[in-house]
């Protein structure tokens, strides 16, 4: 009788086994396409291109003349399900978000953000050759749809996003990168993406695994998915032995390293940009990286852009800390603590030491020591292993940066924007400089380009999964529960642009007359007062020996209305609104500007030669003026006395700072703070902390950043 049941249960495993093999295979799944894009254009004088004609005569001093460049917001990173990564995270088992495209993600920008521009930059690693077809179509459309051409309602970049993922080989770890083209016509886009590995990891998963999504998805959501995969995992790669241009349509193209990437491009001969991004978020970088080891790969003509801000993370600021500290000889040791960093081998001495029964005996001193030890010992993270019951609170925010501006998890001080600023020489004493423009874009895998027009949807608004399900791995931890945590609804890149059409915000991207916002559409001029032909704006670089004199200007964004316009309802109808837009949209309402508390200047020295320490270097904040809290904005002028004195280039930008508000993950620790302002309780917006209703809603000040003006001492 036994035998009977146990041969009964392992025939009825084989063919559960069978059968999601079956589903996760995707034989019974289908290809889906884009459909096709909402009609538009939408009434450009509501998506508020930010003319200041509205501003009240007393503050037109302010803001200067009507004849300035109008500024132009967007978004340059946007992923569908076309990115496998996306794809995942959208299911039910997941997140519950459904299948979203190219079209889709038109849509929102047109209709819900209402932004002037954005781009598509799914996965070239997953893409196939009928999915960039298909994304190429979409983004014709939707420009197609777009109104009178010299004056659309929103442009759409075409792209892809180059994922190099050695994690494990530092210096070969060239990061994410973005590349946009600035015509998507027949003839004028390439025909594959370029991708920096031959397939992408999600798409590696078994079958059988796959196939266990349809007890959620259901059977054809998950075998959608599996044939999805399977396409991607059977696209060949193309031989390296003809130009970009000259290979077949129907291959995966791959390049290694950025050099080769910059090759291909080349060889097409379009106008592209490639735009780095995510640098300094440690759960897809090593946390050694180190930017001055892919400085010999940098070439501005290409990489003139940051994303400095998105959705997952803030990498502006360079902190000096080490997680394991070693000596020349190589001996490990754990690092002392820093007013904004806990390493976590510290704070394994303060566990070990809180359990003691006297906590001051020299006993406990030495448990201290070798808990201490220990961490350093198993190298990193694992660490935390020692003590397997303790909480996420009970190693107190360690390993991450604290007190500062929602920064990416784990971050990686020296892939931060300011210390990419610094460098003056590539590994090999080479003298090297990135002279990067910043901008924000929001890094989303949800199809929705520019989500932080409102606070209102954690989870349709950012890269957060349901009910604590982030189980993103570092380098040595596999169960890095505090990632989660750290999701934002990203930010954007707003243009100087002389125009609305493709040209115009081309122009200004190139020229670097853009900056970054954490989302909030603040107004931002910053300028050099005396350049040798008069004015000129940030992202310039000048040669200049005498006094450089300074001009800040900011206003803040617009207070926003519930709800959406009624021409996104009358395009959309009420039912997508709620499905695609949450039921909220961008809808400025009034003349009331939310106010700008203060600006902060910093001031960035570059290298002069190879062993000149970086920190010093970086004076943050270097200048700071407290603003009007009425709402009417902020002027702020300075100049730097001792830059001739120097003799030595300089470069600046300028931090605006809004005032507070309620901010999704506004803080990512969740923090309870006593009396003397200190953490005492952290709650991480994951698992119980976070239902799928809960927005985990913390304080915090919205910012832009500008690009920097750079001037060069002759």
């Amino acid at each position: 009788m036994l035998k009977k049941i146990l041969l009964g249960l392992f025939i009825f495993l084989c063919m559960a086994f069978a059968w999601f093999y079956i589903v996760g295979k995707g034989w019974l799944g289908t290809d889906w396409y884009a459909v096709p894009v909402t009609d538009g254009p939408r009434p450009i004088q509501q998506s508020m291109s930010e003319r200041p004609d509205h501003i009240p005569t007393e503050q037109q001093l302010i803001i200067g003349r009507y004849d300035t460049p109008q500024i132009l917001f967007g978004d340059l990173h946007s992923h569908t399900n076309y990115s496998i990564d996306a794809y995942v995270f959208n299911t039910k088992a997941v997140k519950g978000g459904g299948i979203v495209t190219p079209a889709d993600a038109c849509d929102f920008a047109r209709y819900c953000s209402a932004l002037d521009f954005w781009s598509i930059n799914d996965h070239a690693e997953g893409l196939t050759p009928r999915v960039w077809a298909d994304t190429v179509k979409s983004i014709r459309e939707c420009n197609a749809a777009a109104g009178d051409q010299a004056n659309p309602d929103v442009v759409s970049f075409v792209g892809w996003e180059w994922s190099n993922g050695a994690k494990d080989d530092v210096p070969s770890h060239y990061g994410h990168k973005n590349v946009i083209f600035r015509t998507w016509e027949e003839g004028q886009t390439p025909t594959r993406p370029i991708a920096a590995a031959p397939g992408y990891a999600l798409g590696k998963a078994p079958a059988a695994l796959l196939g266990l999504l349809s007890l959620t998805d259901g059977v054809q959501d998950a075998s959608d998915l599996g044939r999805f995969i399977n396409e991607s995992n059977e696209t060949p790669v193309c031989p390296d032995d003809a130009p970009s241009n000259e290979l077949s349509a129907d291959c995966r193209e791959v390049a290694m390293t950025p050099r080769d990437l910059y090759r291909k491009l080349d060889e097409w001969g379009f106008d592209s940009m490639v735009i780095p991004h995510g640098l300094a978020w440690g759960t897809t970088n090593p946390l050694t990286a180190d930017f001055r080891d892919q400085m010999d790969q940098y070439e501005q003509r290409y990489e003139n852009l940051l994303e400095m801000y998105s959705g997952h993370g803030n990498s502006e600021v360079f902190e000096d800390f080490q997680r394991i500290g070693q000596t020349s000889a190589g001996e490990r040791y754990c690092p002392e603590v820093t007013a904004n960093f806990t390493p976590c081998c510290q704070q394994a001495a303060v566990i070990a030491q809180a359990r003691c029964d006297d906590s001051a005996s020299a006993e406990c001193a030495q448990h201290a020591e070798q808990a201490r030890t220990a961490f350093v010992e198993k190298r990193g993270q694992q660490g935390r292993k020692l003590f397997p019951d303790a909480t996420l609170d009970d190693w107190a925010g360690c390993g991450q940066l604290q007190n500062n501006f929602q920064p990416p998890s784990m971050y990686v001080p020296r892939m931060s924007a300011q210390y990419n600023l610094a460098l003056g020489f590539d590994t090999e004493g080479m003298p090297k400089r990135a002279r990067f423009g910043l901008i924000g874009s929001s890094d989303g895998h949800q199809g929705r380009p520019g989500s932080s027009y409102k606070e209102t949807d954690r989870l349709l608004y950012t890269d957060s999964k349901d009910l604590g399900r982030e189980t993103i791995s570092t380098d040595f931890y596999k169960a890095d529960k505090e990632s989660g945590g750290f999701y934002y609804t990203g930010g954007l890149v707003a243009a100087h642009a002389q125009g609305r059409n493709r040209d115009a915000i081309w122009d200004a991207l190139s020229n670097r007359n853009v900056y970054a916002t954490s989302g909030d559409r603040m107004l931002v001029w910053f300028d050099l007062l005396n350049g040798l032909g008069g004015e000129v704006p940030m992202g310039s670089e000048v040669m200049l020996s005498e006094t450089p004199r300074f001009r800040v200007r900011a206003l803040g964004a617009f207070e926003q209305q519930p709800g959406c316009p009624d021409y996104t309802i009358a395009a959309l109808g009420a039912d997508r609104v709620q499905s695609l837009c949450g039921g909220e949209c961008y809808r400025p309402g009034g003349d009331r500007r939310k106010a700008i508390t203060r600006i902060e200047i910093v001031r960035i020295r570059p290298q002069v030669s190879l062993d000149e320490v970086i920190r010093p270097l970086i004076e943050d904040p270097w200048r700071v003026k407290e603003c009007p809290a009425d709402g009417s904005g902020c002027v702020m002028e300075f100049e730097d006395s001792q830059y001739g004195a120097s003799a030595r280039s300089a470069l600046y930008y300028a931090r605006v700072i809004q005032e507070p508000g309620a901010l999704i993950a506004g803080d990512p620790f969740g923090c309870e703070y006593n009396a003397q302002g200190q953490c005492i309780k952290r709650n991480y917006c994951i698992g119980l902390n976070a239902q799928p209703d809960d927005n985990c809603l913390s304080v915090a000040e919205p910012r832009a950043w500008t690009s920097p003006i750079f001037l060069e001492y002759p």
